[in-house]
């Protein structure tokens, strides 16, 4: 077997290899910066925020000003680095939000509030919470 063809075998394998780091640094980057934030835990914690399926932190209940700051911050942060990451990985930015999504729903801890699929707001008990069929 000459090095092309087995470069060509292994060709697969990096593909999963690579979208697997990848989406292990799309889910990572925004929450280890947020988990950060004690006002973001505590609103997190008592259902105030919640993630949606489209990557962004959204309201289950009508929020504090306070709360809803904090929020629109972080979403916009989120936001570049979606933006980043998906110029870099010739995607848009609503294909790496999406997936984003995905990824924080299904990192959610038992309690936490987050989209279902039909846009209604659920918590998260102690299997798996619902996710869109599209999802990685």
């Amino acid at each position: 077997m000459n090095a092309r063809t087995d470069r060509m075998k292994h060709r697969p394998l990096a593909l999963v290899a690579g979208s697997a780091a990848l989406a292990f640094l799309i889910a990572s980057a925004p929450a280890a910066a947020q988990n950060r934030d004690p006002a973001y835990a505590a609103a997190r914690a008592a259902g105030q925020v919640g993630e949606k399926t489209d990557g962004y932190l959204g309201f289950p209940s009508t929020p504090s000003a306070d709360v809803r700051h904090m929020a629109e911050d972080i979403n916009i942060k989120r936001k570049a680095v979606y933006a980043e990451k998906a110029q870099a990985n010739n995607a848009t930015v609503e294909e790496y939000a999406f997936t984003s999504g995905c990824l924080a729903i299904a990192r959610t801890a038992p309690g936490e509030k987050y989209q279902a699929p039909d846009g209604s707001w659920q918590t998260r008990g102690a299997g798996a919470p619902q996710r869109d069929s599209r999802c990685p």
